[in-house]
């Protein structure tokens, strides 16, 4: 299981707390040092849309340029890795975002 976060997202730790003790084996990557590449992003968008893979509520969003704000959803996640909603999870051939309710039940947390 891969998970893609901020280091400092209470998402993201909650995250990786919770999947570990369900036993999990998770890999943590930070998307500041080592953000998802370009096919990972374009699929991510081809699963999830950019309503939820791409987090308007953000800081970086908020300072964000309007003409920035004007470009694709894939080049603003590859320009801007924080905007993407975090956490970011691989687990079997499939991939999940945030940390909502839906996410922790296809995890097996509930």
């Amino acid at each position: 299981m891969k998970l893609y976060g901020l280091k400092n997202c209470d998402s993201c730790k909650k995250a990786l707390s919770q999947l570990s003790a369900a036993g999990h084996s998770v890999s943590f990557f930070d998307i500041r040092t080592d953000p998802l590449d370009q096919p990972q992003i374009a699929d991510l968008l081809t699963r999830h849309g950019d309503q939820l893979l791409l987090n308007r509520k953000s800081t970086t969003w908020r300072n964000l340029a309007e003409p920035d704000r004007l470009l694709s959803p894939e080049t603003l996640l590859v320009l801007h890795p924080t905007l993407i909603k975090r956490p970011v999870i691989f687990h079997c051939g499939s991939s999940y975002v945030g940390w909502g309710q839906d996410v922790q039940t296809a995890c097996g947390i509930r």
